[in-house]
C-alpha cells in the first residue's frame, strides 16, 4: 500500500519499516522530547496496528519504535490488532487508549506517558510497562492477559490521592504479574483477580499512607503471592483471598502509617503457606481472623500490639518457641477462646499436652479479666488453688502447707477433751488436723476433742480451708473433663 499523503521523516520511517517488523530508532535511549525530527503522530502508529499497511510476504510486520516523541491519542479501543507493539524510550503525550481491544504482545518499556488504559483488554501475548514512567492511573479492569503483565522498574504515580494508581478489578493474568523493583504512589485495586502464575512483587516501594497500599480482596492467586522486600506503607487488605501455595513477606516493610488502621488485613484468607519474618516489626494492626492458612512461619519480634486472631485456623506453626506462642494469642484488645483453643489444639495434636494444658490455663486467666467482680474473685481462687483443674497438684501443695500448720498449733496447744477416755481415741495432732480439713469425719477426732483459745480459730479456719479446697478441686476437675 502507498504510504498516505502528509507523513513527516519520522513517521515515513516508520511506514516503510512497519511491513518487515523492523526496528525504527528516533534518537537516543532517553524519553524523547518534542525534537521535530522524533515527533510521531499517533494516529499513524494506530492505522498500521489495525491493518492499513499490509505485511510483506516472508516477515512478521510489527510496530517497533523506539526514541519517539508521540503526539496525540494512541487509540486502539475495541480494534483487532494482529501485530506486536513495541515502543521503548518514548514520550506519550496522551493516555494509550487499548480498552476492550483485542491485541498480541504490547510493550511500552522504559516510556513517559500520562497514564494507559487497558480496560477489558484482551493480549494474547505479554503486556509490559516495564521500566517506564506513568503520570496516571494504570487502568486494567476486566482485562485478560495471556503471556503475564510485567510492571518490573515501573514508577506509577496517581494524579490524585483518591484515584488507584494500578486498578485492576477482575483482572485475568495467565502467565503471572511481575512488578520487582516497582514504585506506585497510590492505591493498587486487584479485588477479584486472578493471577494464575502468581504475583510477584520482590522490592517494589507501594504508598498510600493512611489508605489501602493494596486491596486484593477475593484475589485468587497460583503459585506465590511474593512481598518479599518490599515496602508497603498504608493497608495490605487481602480479605478473603485465595493463595495456593506461598504468600511471603520475607524482609518486608508493613506500615499503615496510621495507627487506627489496619497493616496487613488477611481475614477469611485461604493459604497454603504463610511466610511472615519482615525486616521489622509490623506498624500497625494485623487481623488474620477466620483464615485457613495451614502452615504459618514467623517470627516472635515482629508482631505488632494488637493482633486479631479469632477463627485463625492452622495445622503447622514455625520458628517460634512456646511461651512466645502464648503472647501471640493474648494480643487482641478484646477476648476470644478460639485462638487459645486453637493452639492447645495444634500442641496437642503434635504430643504436647503439657503445653495444651498451659494455653487452656492462659486462656481462663485471661478470661477472667472480662468478668464482674465476684466472678474475678471466685476464678482467682480456682486459679491459686488448683490452677482452674489443670494444676491439681497445687491442692495438695496447700494441703501440705495447712496440715504442717495445723499439726505445729496443735501440738504445742492440745484441745480439750470432750469424751469419757473408753469412747474417745488418743489424740494425734497430724490425725487431728486432716480430720478438721477432710470435709467428712474420717478418724472420729474432730468429735473427740474441742480447741481452746486461739487455737480454736486455727481449727475454724482449717475447716473453712477444707472446704474450699474440696469444692475448687471438683469446680476445677469438672471444668477440665466437661466436653467442649
Amino acid at each position: 500500500m502507498v504510504e498516505p499523503p502528509g507523513l513527516n521523516d519520522a513517521e515515513r520511517r516508520l511506514w516503510s519499516s512497519f511491513p518487515t517488523g523492523g526496528q525504527v530508532v528516533l534518537g537516543e535511549v532517553v524519553p524523547a522530547g518534542p525534537d521535530p525530527d522524533r515527533i510521531v503522530r499517533a494516529e499513524v502508529i494506530s492505522q498500521l496496528l489495525l491493518g492499513a499497511c499490509p505485511p510483506r510476504t516472508g516477515f512478521v510486520a510489527a510496530v517497533r519504535l523506539s526514541g519517539a516523541y508521540i503526539i496525540g491519542t494512541l487509540d486502539l479501543s475495541g480494534g483487532s490488532v494482529e501485530y506486536e507493539l513495541r515502543l521503548t524510550h518514548c514520550r506519550l503525550t496522551e493516555t494509550p487508549d487499548l480498552s476492550n481491544a483485542q491485541t498480541r504482545q504490547v510493550r511500552l518499556s522504559d516510556c513517559r506517558m500520562p497514564g494507559f488504559d487497558g480496560g477489558g483488554l484482551r493480549a494474547d501475548g505479554y503486556l509490559s510497562l516495564s521500566g517506564s514512567h506513568i503520570e496516571g492511573s494504570v487502568r486494567l479492569p476486566r482485562a485478560q492477559i495471556m503471556g503475564g503483565l510485567r510492571l518490573n522498574g515501573t514508577r506509577i504515580t496517581a494524579s490524585e490521592p483518591a484515584e488507584w494508581a494500578l486498578f485492576g478489578g477482575a483482572l485475568l493474568v495467565e502467565a503471572g504479574m511481575y512488578a520487582r523493583e516497582a514504585e506506585i504512589e497510590g492505591g493498587v485495586r486487584l479485588t477479584g483477580a486472578r493471577m494464575n502464575g502468581g504475583i510477584w512483587l520482590e522490592g517494589a516501594t507501594l504508598r498510600n499512607p493512611g489508605r489501602l497500599a493494596i486491596d486484593a480482596q477475593n484475589m485468587v492467586v497460583e503459585d506465590a503471592a511474593e512481598f518479599s522486600r518490599a515496602t508497603t506503607i498504608g493497608t495490605v487488605r487481602l480479605r478473603n483471598a485465595r493463595v495456593n501455595g506461598l504468600l511471603a513477606f520475607s524482609r518486608a516493610r508493613l506500615d499503615s502509617a496510621d495507627p487506627n488502621r489496619l497493616a496487613l488485613h488477611a481475614s477469611h484468607m485461604t493459604c497454603d503457606e504463610l511466610l511472615l519474618l519482615p525486616a521489622e516489626k509490623i506498624k500497625g494492626p494485623v487481623s488474620l481472623s477466620f483464615s485457613r492458612i495451614a502452615v504459618v512461619m514467623d517470627d516472635q519480634s515482629i508482631w505488632p500490639d494488637e493482633v486479631r486472631l479469632n477463627g485463625l485456623t492452622y495445622e503447622t506453626l514455625r520458628n517460634v518457641p512456646f511461651q512466645h506462642r502464648l503472647s501471640w494469642v493474648s494480643r487482641d484488645k478484646e477476648f476470644h477462646a478460639q485462638p487459645y483453643e486453637q493452639l492447645a489444639t495444634y500442641y496437642r495434636g503434635i504430643g504436647h499436652d503439657d503445653y495444651a494444658r498451659k494455653v487452656q490455663l492462659a486462656k481462663l486467666r485471661a478470661r477472667r479479666r472480662n468478668l464482674n467482680p465476684i466472678g474475678k474473685a471466685w476464678n482467682g481462687l480456682l486459679d491459686w488453688t488448683v490452677g482452674y483443674g489443670y494444676r491439681p497438684w497445687l491442692a495438695f501443695a496447700w494441703f501440705a502447707v495447712l496440715v504442717g500448720l495445723g499439726t505445729a498449733v496443735f501440738s504445742s496447744n492440745r484441745p480439750h477433751t470432750i469424751k469419757p477416755a473408753d469412747e474417745r481415741p488418743d489424740f494425734h495432732a497430724f490425725v487431728y488436723t486432716l480430720d478438721l480439713l477432710i470435709p467428712i469425719d474420717t478418724f472420729g477426732q474432730q468429735q473427740s476433742y474441742d480447741p481452746q483459745g486461739w487455737s480454736r480459730w486455727i481449727a475454724y479456719a482449717l475447716v473453712a480451708a477444707g472446704w474450699v479446697l474440696a469444692t475448687a478441686l471438683i469446680a476445677g476437675v469438672t471444668r477440665v473433663l466437661r466436653p467442649n
